[in-house]
């Protein structure tokens, strides 16, 4: 399928995984792109790993099963480098990125011989300035979208907006944190 661009991410149950790539899957769509967002669930407790999945195209999207093949892998909570082999499938062409506050030499050896692109995004420290708080799914969404080219940064952030005004229509202050952490991400992805 031309132009598909698929996407895999780890984090782990209550970091918004989940919720990033259902968002970024509505975002793609409000662009006009075909897009599928879905997670895979083990045992669904808060802290357990989860993945979760974004197609996005151009062309309709006639696949509908996990990707184990993926161009590009979010890795939301650096310590599943450890637990999961968040490399499976990942193609060599594509890109890793992970949320951490330590430099890419120091990731590079968790990555099981990975030889493809690795970004890096201190996802925690974003959040907490732009929102006070640790989401870290915010900041991976933005630094997803400009890795990956997905869609122009400024297109992206119009359809991010609208999506917040309209879920948190009586909570200006929650989309103001949130836009400021997504316009920080595209700036600190490394």
């Amino acid at each position: 399928m031309s132009n598909l661009t698929e996407i895999r991410w780890h984090g782990r149950g209550g970091q918004g995984a989940k919720t990033a790539a259902l968002l970024l899957a509505d975002v793609a769509f409000q662009t006009g792109k075909y897009v599928q967002g879905f997670p895979e669930y083990g045992p669904e407790r808060m802290g357990a790993p989860i993945t979760a999945y974004n197609r996005i195209s151009d062309k309709v999207i006639r696949v509908h099963s996990n990707i184990y093949e993926p161009e590009f892998v979010v890795v939301v909570d650096e310590s599943l480098l450890e637990a999961v082999d968040v490399t499976a499938g990942l193609k060599k062409e594509g890109a890793i990125l992970v949320n951490t506050e330590r430099s890419k030499e120091e990731i590079i050896p968790h990555l099981k011989g990975y030889e493809g692109k690795l970004y890096t995004i201190d996802a925690k420290k974003v959040s907490i300035e732009a929102m006070g708080k640790y989401f870290p799914n915010t900041p991976m969404l933005a630094a997803i979208v400009k890795v990956a080219g997905i869609m122009e940064e400024e297109r992206f952030l119009t359809e991010m907006e609208a999506s917040f005004k309209h879920k948190f229509a009586g909570k200006p202050e929650v989309i103001e944190g949130n836009m400021k952490a997504l316009k920080m991400a595209f700036a600190e992805v490394r």
